[in-house]
Formats: C-alpha cells, sequence, structure tokens
C-alpha cells in the first residue's frame, strides 16, 4: 500500500511539474512576443491583440498571466532594468579608479544593448514614459532601483560619502551620458563603424562625466557654493 502511494504522490507531483513548465513556456511566451511587438510599434500603439497574436495564444491567456497591458510593461521593465543594473555590477566591480569604472560603466551598456536591441527600445520608450503625466504605473521603480545600484558602484570609488540625492544626480548624468550617446551613434553609425566610432569618443565621455563627478564633489565640499 505505501509504495503504491509512493507511485500516485510520484505521478501527480509530475504532472503538476509539467503543468508548471507550460504555464511558465505561456507566460514567457508572452512576455518575449511583447517584447517584439513593443518594439515594433511602441508602448502605447501594441494591443493586447498584438501580443497574443504573435504569441499564438488566446486573449484569455494572456488575462491568466497579466492584469492588464501596464502590468506587463512594469514587470518588463522591471527585467530589462534589473538585467542592465546586474551586468554593470559583473563588469564593474573589480574597478577601483572613478574613470576606470566610468569606462567600464560605457562598455557593459554598450555589450548589453548590443546583444538585447528589443530591450534598448523598450527602455527608451520607458525613460520617455516616466515624465508624462498619465505614464504605465510603477515603471519608474524599476528606473529609480537600477539608479540605486548605479550609484552604489559610484560611491565605492568615489569615496566622499555624498548623501544620496547628490549620488543620484550623479548616477542620471551617467545613464544618461551613456543611454543617450548610445541612441545617437547606434542610428547614426553603420554597423562596421560603431565600434570604431565608440571608441573614438569613449575618451571623451570619460573625461566628461569625470569632470561633472568632481565638479558635484566639489560643490558638496563648498557650502558657500550651494
Amino acid at each position: 500500500m505505501k509504495s503504491y502511494r509512493m507511485v500516485i504522490n510520484l505521478t501527480a507531483r509530475k504532472k503538476k511539474d509539467r503543468t508548471q513548465q507550460r504555464t511558465e513556456a505561456t507566460r514567457d511566451a508572452l512576455i518575449q512576443a511583447a517584447r517584439q511587438v513593443f518594439s515594433e510599434k511602441g508602448l502605447d500603439l501594441t494591443t493586447i491583440d498584438d501580443i497574443t497574436e504573435r504569441a499564438d495564444v488566446g486573449k484569455g491567456t494572456f488575462y491568466y498571466h497579466f492584469e492588464n497591458k501596464a502590468n506587463l510593461i512594469s514587470e518588463l521593465m522591471s527585467s530589462v532594468m534589473s538585467d542592465l543594473a546586474a551586468a554593470s555590477e559583473a563588469k564593474c566591480s573589480s574597478s577601483d579608479t572613478l574613470e576606470g569604472l566610468l569606462d567600464l560603466l560605457i562598455k557593459s551598456h554598450v555589450d548589453f544593448f548590443n546583444n538585447r536591441w528589443e530591450d534598448f527600445v523598450i527602455h527608451f520608450q520607458g525613460r520617455a514614459d516616466i515624465t508624462l503625466q498619465k505614464g504605465y504605473e510603477g515603471i519608474d521603480a524599476s528606473f529609480n532601483e537600477y539608479l540605486d545600484r548605479i550609484a552604489a558602484l559610484l560611491d565605492a570609488v568615489i569615496k566622499h560619502h555624498l548623501d544620496r540625492n547628490t549620488l543620484l544626480r550623479i548616477s542620471c548624468a551617467v545613464a544618461g551620458f551613456v543611454s543617450g550617446y548610445y541612441s545617437f551613434a547606434v542610428i547614426f553609425s553603420e554597423e562596421k563603424d560603431f565600434e570604431e566610432n565608440l571608441q573614438a569618443v569613449r575618451g571623451a565621455l570619460v573625461a566628461a562625466m569625470s569632470r561633472f563627478i568632481k565638479e558635484s564633489i566639489s560643490d558638496k565640499e563648498s557650502p558657500a557654493r550651494w
């Protein structure tokens, strides 16, 4: 009897595992379909029908996994920004100089988006969306977490015990420098020329960001200038 119950339990567990795997696969298919359509049509113009058609599932399946389109956008943005921050941390954590860190931050962002163009388009749209009065709720939290993680990397090499607001201001500048340059360079450069053009301007980007940070530190240490 005991052996029989073990067989029944094992069969039920395997069935549950297969069901869970199918559920997760369907969810992943919806997310991948959304990434593709968002990068083609934009966040606003994409409909749930567009996503389910691309994923080849019914509309009811979408609502089983997500409350609405905004919920999917928020989850997708969170995943993109978390992956970007993790990639930057992995590449930059060993750097012990400001210039070295900034150079690696540029490289980590470029490498990340070169391999995930759809995510760059979504990231770019998300940055624009959070400035709107009627944007997609929740995506600003993903950007704030990303900026906090970049701030932690900067704090480790600046070593001036700057307050959080100053560090976040610096993080915003660094993120803006990198993603702003990338967005224009990738549009106006041929693929074969992109790396060469980037290498030519990378030193100037590092110098500009380093100067901005050092001026921020100088301002912070001079109360009369605030």
